[in-house]
């Protein structure tokens, strides 16, 4: 049988340093098999990323089964804030398995108060009551539920429509994508809803107009008047891109949704808990949303979400009407409090605040650098997104950001595959723990990688 060809083992060179080790080929012949098995038993859409099998991970290093090691620039997408695998957090696994409740439904919990207790306390004043989930689509899909039911009953039945933002992802649950604003991800789903409306997203790049009159300039072209509007969702940064809308574009919003009695919802799933170097990413704005969506990094490892929000809007639904099967798991309530704990002790946000400013610069420097095929960089804190465009202009290009992921990969540093705009960004997402030696080292990688790519592509 033939090989993939990227599961077609490379000879690359040797590397020794305390953060990374490859002493193989990449794919580690050994893993071919096991590779190829997972896609022979898993949809193709589980094969997109570099073909390494993980083994286990540990802080900001993740480790094959062959004495192969990567310095982490992923955080698992984004999940790893306190790094992989946090004594305590295991320990407090492991205590909560050794005591005995492994899931609960609905029926209350000591454990669970304590957390939705916490999550309160560092939400901003007014927000404080938490619904507990387990993934960030399922908070995002509560909070367009919760915004239409909270439209209806202030306004009555035509306050139904839910704005956001072109280039968004929000998971990938049918309700999730259809308010996303990545074509690709719903051009299957036939009749779109058509109080779900997108406008264009205030980057600065790939969304060049930055003033809030774009806004309502969209609006109006889409022939939403403000009054049908229920609310409006944006995550604090676009995923993909990493890419932040100008403060004052935010506050504009903010007075809008106020305006006109619609909700704020900010999809905070990355940027909560530290990942740009405030524990919220929507303090880089000055506002407060009316829900919150959060995930991802609230446990560093397992899955659990939360929807946080107004009392008034979170109590909606009568008793029994809004709830999950998983609903605050005990093994994941565990880790949570434990990795909110060490992102207070270990002072991760600002850690987070503090590299993310070496980072950055340095990015920008490698901007700079390839300036004819780096479009933008984009970015705070520990997150960051490098968008590769071909020479001339700002057409994305996938092919080049595809390559720059490989070979780093293959020099011992783990990204995941490219993704925001047609998949021509290079995202960058370290934990939050990682010591500054870590970042140079990661950017001196980075550089080598872009550097040997663009070489080798035609000009």
């Amino acid at each position: 049988m033939m090989i993939s060809p990227d599961l077609v083992p490379r000879k690359v060179p040797l590397v020794a340093t305390p953060y990374r080790r490859i002493g193989t080929e990449i794919p580690v012949p050994q893993s071919v098999a096991i590779l190829e098995e997972l896609r022979r038993y898993e949809p193709l859409s589980m094969s997109g990323q570099p073909p390494i099998l993980w083994d286990r991970a540990e802080g900001i290093c993740v480790y094959d089964r062959w004495g192969n090691q990567w310095l982490d620039w992923s955080s698992g997408v984004l999940v790893t804030n306190a790094g992989h695998g946090h004594p305590r957090i295991r320990q407090a696994i492991l205590d909560q398995v050794h005591h005995g409740l492994l899931h609960n439904y609905c029926f209350p919990s000591e454990l669970r108060s304590q957390l939705v207790r916490e999550l309160a306390d560092v939400a901003p004043e007014g927000l404080k009551k938490v619904f507990l989930l387990t993934t960030g689509a399922e908070a995002v899909e509560c909070t367009i539920k919760l915004a239409r039911t909270w439209g209806q009953r202030i306004a009555g039945t035509n306050k139904l429509t839910i704005v956001s933002f072109e280039n968004a992802f929000h998971g990938r649950t049918l309700g999730a994508q259809m308010v996303g604003g990545i074509p690709a991800l719903k051009s299957w789903i036939g009749n779109l809803d058509k109080d779900m409306v997108q406008v264009p997203f205030p980057d600065g790049f790939r969304g060049p107009d930055t003033r809030f009159d774009g806004f309502l300039r969209a609006l109006a072209e889409r022939g939403i008047a403000p009054e049908q509007v229920a609310g409006v969702l944006s995550e604090t940064y676009q995923g993909g891109n990493a890419s932040f809308a100008p403060p004052e574009y935010m506050q504009q919003l903010r007075r809008w949704c106020d305006q006109h009695q619609a909700l704020l919802i900010l999809d905070e799933v990355q940027a909560g808990f530290g990942r740009t170097g405030t524990y919220w990413g929507f303090e880089h704005y000055g506002v407060v949303p009316d829900l919150i969506c959060c995930g991802k990094g609230i446990t560093s490892g397992l899955p659990l979400s939360a929807v946080i929000g107004r009392q008034e809007i979170m109590d909606l639904y009568p008793p029994g009407s809004m709830t999950s099967t998983h609903t605050g798991n005990p093994i994941c309530v565990a880790a949570a409090l434990a990795n909110l704990h060490v992102i207070r002790d270990e002072h991760l946000v600002a850690n987070a605040r503090a590299m993310g400013e070496i980072l950055l610069a340095e990015l920008q420097r490698l901007g700079q650098r390839f300036a004819a095929h780096i479009g933008a960089v984009h970015g705070r804190g520990l997150v960051a997104s490098l968008h590769m465009v071909k020479p001339g202009g700002i057409e994305p290009h996938p092919e080049a950001a595809s390559r720059i992921v490989r070979r780093a990969v293959e020099k011992g540093l783990m990204l995941f595959a490219p993704v925001g705009y047609r998949g021509a960004s290079v995202k960058i997402s370290p934990p939050l723990t990682i010591p500054e030696d870590a970042i140079r080292e990661g950017l001196t990688v980075l550089e080598e990688a872009i550097q040997e790519v663009l070489k080798e592509l035609p000009q």
